[in-house]
C-alpha cells in the first residue's frame, strides 16, 4: 500500500513570509500617501487664500480702504463677494486683511501656516 500524503494549500511558512513583505510594502506605502495627502490640502489651503486675496483687492478698489475683515468678503449676502470658504483641514484664516498685505491661514493646532502674498 502506498500512502500518498501530499496535501494541497501553504505552509505556515509561506503565510508569514507573504504577511511580512505586505506589511514592509505598507511601511513604505503610507508615508508617502500622507505627503502627497498633504500637499493637496496645501494646494487647496492656498487656493482658498488666493480666492480671498483677489476679493480683497477687488474690494479695496471699489471701496477705496486698506482694510477689510473676511467677514465683509465671505457669507450669502449680495454684498459679499465670495459665498463661502470650505476649510480643507480645519484651517482658520486670518480676520482682517489689509491692502499690500499676505493672506494667512493657520491649522487647527497651529502647527502649520500658509500664506499668500498677491
Amino acid at each position: 500500500m502506498k500512502n500518498n500524503n501530499s496535501s494541497k494549500g501553504f505552509t505556515l511558512v509561506e503565510i508569514m513570509i507573504v504577511v511580512v513583505i505586505i506589511g514592509l510594502l505598507a511601511a513604505m506605502a503610507i508615508p508617502a500617501f500622507q505627503k502627497v495627502r498633504a500637499s493637496s490640502q496645501d494646494k487647496a489651503v492656498l487656493n482658498n487664500l488666493r480666492q480671498l486675496g483677489s476679493a480683497a483687492d477687488q474690494y479695496f478698489l471699489e471701496n477705496g480702504v486698506s482694510e477689510v475683515t473676511s467677514s465683509s468678503l465671505v457669507g450669502t449676502n449680495s454684498s459679499n463677494y465670495i459665498k463661502s470658504v470650505q476649510t480643507v483641514a480645519g484651517e482658520t484664516y486670518v480676520t482682517t486683511l489689509e491692502q499690500g498685505a499676505a493672506v494667512t491661514a493657520f491649522d487647527v493646532a497651529g502647527a502649520r501656516t500658509i500664506t499668500y502674498n498677491n
